[in-house]
């Protein structure tokens, strides 16, 4: 049996599906659906940076300031307001509906993050519509949904699948002022009389200023001054109604960033642009650093299934570089790609929003007939396809060694039809046609999504890894146990991960042992989590009369960075002394 007659059913319901534009977008809401929901619902708040986003809206709810961004006690000025803002309208209305413990369930602020991956797969769909036919752009579209990467960060509550959403916005609308450049008679959309697409172009940048300040419209300035270049004219640009819509971006954002000025007294500016945008330009921020060329190193991983496509579609993005679609879509390409990997700070989200273009470059060769499947790399190459599903499997069952836990049922259920799968590409991929080998890429990608992610993540496996949800569980069976206290006001001690402020509370006090066991003598309702390696300390300082003692023990492995942890869980047995 070849993958052909394995996959062929599901390459022939594309005429069906792309029947219309509405039933092709119904089918790619579904398999976006169907790639990113495995674990979304079940995954712990990952550390650090999705804690600390939901925590900063979770203190805005609690708080009522929609304005400052805080962490704790710590002001957050590092990213403007939009995230927060889209997090707490969906966190406050579940929380006004009556949903137990809305404002700790971290797959409703996730929600705005599976919003913006869908809605990015979607306008990956609608920009390759001015570069391809409506097959190749659902094949585009499939291809960026089924990426690891996007696929990571729609189960992530952090702005990067919203601001990529913007981008592929204002991308789209901005390639339909570039095209109709070069056609006399232009189109009904990018005429004088049109407010369409300079709506969604200007409204797509104001949105990316209001979530990740200057992103999008570097995307779209980049992508710009290349063309202009490459042209030697601009005037194109005349479309977009460069004045009003400027307006209108701005005011989009400057109620808010007068506010935030006001609030903060000037420091947001510095601390966003200062502290944090010129450190990554200006060196490794927060130990992420790395040398120039490590994108397009980890491009295999972050990328994959897509990754193997783009390289047959490369010759041809060279050959065909003076076209005008495949121009505009190097010029999308190639200067943002430089420039991430110029920049000190590397982190794989940071060359999301050139996935799009990518994507859309292997279907516009796929159209012409110019993906390199005849050359003697060809297959090597496709081979990585199925060859890094295998590579996460095992992963996976390291994974499940290291913590000394068995995966979960979901594990042992995927398990065997992705090796099937997985078999059948390895032998036939690149053999088949290219819809195939999408198609036979997204289904491995899927079933690997849930073997990772339900079926690693959130269960067996990753329990030693599940460091917070397990000490704010215990500290809630121990109040249980107490009279007169419906909650217990937490401190730590050598264990200080964003996720368990998020989970135990805002309140949560960090401190050393002596401060920890000042913390539990003087007030009742009281839980201190203690790392073995300070229990001492924080016993000699008890009072010799103290009514403390060790109520849980609690041990496992810190997300960042592999370490072992022991703590107790200390609370008070009878009144103060």
């Amino acid at each position: 049996m070849t993958i052909a007659r394995i996959i062929e059913p599901a390459a022939a319901a594309l005429d069906h599906t792309l029947a219309s534009h509405r039933r092709a977008t119904l089918w790619l809401v579904i398999v976006s659906l169907a790639l990113f929901l495995p674990g979304f619902f079940t995954m712990q708040p990952m550390d650090r940076d999705e804690p600390r986003f939901a925590q900063a809206t979770k203190q805005m709810l609690e708080t009522g300031d929609l304005v400052a961004i805080r962490f704790q006690d710590e002001a957050r000025n590092k990213k403007p307001v939009g995230i927060y803002w889209m997090q707490a309208a969906i966190v406050g209305a579940a929380d006004a509906l009556g949903l137990p413990q809305a404002r700790t369930t971290i797959w409703l602020y996730r929600l705005v993050s599976l919003l913006g991956a869908a809605s990015a797969v979607l306008l990956t769909y609608w920009t390759a519509l001015a570069f391809v036919s409506r097959r190749n752009a659902f094949l585009a579209a499939l291809l960026l949904a089924s990426t690891v990467l996007l696929g990571v960060e729609a189960r992530l509550a952090k702005t990067d699948a919203v601001i990529l959403a913007t981008v592929v916005g204002a991308m789209g609308a901005l390639a339909r002022f570039y095209f109709a450049s070069k056609e006399p008679s232009g189109s009904d959309e990018t005429s004088g009389k049109s407010l369409f697409l300079p709506f969604v172009f200007w409204t797509s940048i104001g949105l990316g200023l209001l979530i990740k300040g200057p992103i999008t419209p570097m995307i779209a300035a980049f992508t710009v001054i290349a063309l202009a270049i490459k042209d030697r004219s601009g005037r194109w640009l005349g479309a977009t109604r460069p004045l009003p819509g400027l307006f209108w971006a701005l005011a989009l954002v400057v109620p808010w960033f007068i506010l935030i000025m006001i609030a903060t007294k000037g420091a947001f500016l510095a601390d966003s642009v200062g502290a944090d945008m010129l450190s990554k330009v200006g060196s490794g921020q927060e130990s992420h650093g790395a040398p120039p060329g490590t994108y397009l190193a980890v491009f295999w991983a972050t990328a994959w299934p897509m990754a193997p496509f783009v390289a047959l579609a490369a010759p041809f993005a060279w050959a065909a570089r003076k076209d005008p679609k495949v121009a505009f879509l190097l010029a999308w390409i190639v200067p943002a790609w430089i420039l991430f990997e110029i920049v000190p700070t590397k982190l794989p989200h940071y060359v999301l929003p050139v996935y799009p273009a990518l994507a859309i470059l292997v279907a516009l060769a796929a159209e012409r007939g110019a993906l390199a499947m005849d050359r003697k790399w060809s297959r090597p190459v496709l081979l990585m396809v199925p060859g890094l599903a295998f590579l996460l499997l095992v992963a996976g069952i390291g994974l499940a060694v290291w913590g000394q836990r068995l995966p979960g049922t979901a594990t042992f259920a995927v398990m065997p039809f992705l090796l099937w799968l997985g078999l059948h590409l390895l032998r036939d991929i690149g053999r088949e046609n290219l819809e195939t080998s999408i198609i036979g890429g997204a289904a491995l990608a899927g079933m690997t999504y849930v073997l990772i992610f339900s079926g690693i993540l959130t269960s067996g496996p990753f329990d030693p890894f599940r460091l917070s949800p397990r000490l704010t569980e215990s500290a809630r069976l121990i109040a249980a146990t107490l009279p007169n206290c419906p909650r217990l006001a937490p401190a730590t001690v050598g264990y200080r991960e964003p996720s368990l402020v998020f989970l135990t509370g805002t309140d949560l006090f960090m401190t050393d042992g002596a401060g920890a066991a000042r913390f539990l003598d003087e007030a009742p309702c009281r839980i201190a989590f203690v790392e073995k390696r300070q229990e001492d300390a924080f016993k000699a300082a008890l009072a010799t009369d103290s009514t403390v003692s060790m109520a849980d023990r609690i041990s496992g492995i810190n997300l960042n960075g592999g370490r072992n942890l022991d703590l107790g869980v200390y609370a008070r047995r009878g009144p103060l002394r």
